[in-house]
């Protein structure tokens, strides 16, 4: 049975390139992004390891920690994070998962058989503190994500996680945000006092809460 938004996302113990892990307890009190590679050694994979390399910083901001995973072994993915480090000028940081006997991969559901009935697809989970998964976005082994928006994914999600708003197409950090269609207008009136723009009484807007 695959994983839906909002369910338990699984724990696992596993090898991975910084040592044995326990997800859970790796993950603690922080977020998580979990994302799947279809094999080491690979050229789209390699420049995602190192954008997401890139992002490091931007991650433990956000109180987020990020892991790979493909189903080769632990000393394939040393070896190749050497090349990530070399080609992407970056210092690879966070674990890479070793799923040889894909367990983690069928309990993620990331081995999607009408594409490879061995390789991993390009999944990708966001999980919340209380381990609840709150997003899930699958990629063809093809393409590449792009991290900024995952990024992006990451600040609505923490925003509206503390606010009783929603994110419009395209928002990015800092722009208004939508007020739920559960808050009655008088009452978003005194709740957001930065003001409430009324376009529709289901369409209300107001300034991202959380900045000054």
């Amino acid at each position: 049975m695959s994983l839906r938004l909002g369910d338990v996302a699984p724990n696992f113990q596993a090898k991975t390139s910084i040592g044995d892990i326990d997800f859970y307890e790796f993950l603690g009190n922080s977020w998580g992004i979990l994302f799947s590679h279809p094999a080491d050694y690979t050229p789209v994979c390699t420049t995602e390891l190192g954008k997401t390399a890139l992002l490091q910083e931007e991650f433990a901001k956000r109180n987020v920690k990020v892991l790979a995973l493909s189903v080769d072994g632990v000393e394939n993915h040393k070896g190749w994070i050497g090349d990530i480090n070399e080609t992407q000028h970056v210092t690879v940081g966070f674990p890479i998962i070793a799923d040889e006997d894909r367990a983690i991969a069928t309990a993620y559901d990331m081995i999607h058989p009408n594409a490879s009935a061995t390789m991993t697809v390009r999944s990708l989970f966001i999980i919340a503190p209380d381990k609840t998964v709150k997003l899930m976005i699958v990629y063809p082994a093809s393409t590449g994500r792009n991290f900024n928006e995952i990024l992006r994914v990451v600040d609505s999600l923490q925003l509206t996680a503390n606010y009783s708003v929603a994110t419009p197409a395209n928002w990015e950090e800092g722009d208004d945000v939508i007020v739920v269609p559960a808050i009655k207008t008088e009452d978003a009136i005194a709740k957001f006092p930065k003001g409430v723009t009324v376009v529709k009484p289901y369409l209300r807007y107001t300034p991202q809460p959380n900045k000054d």
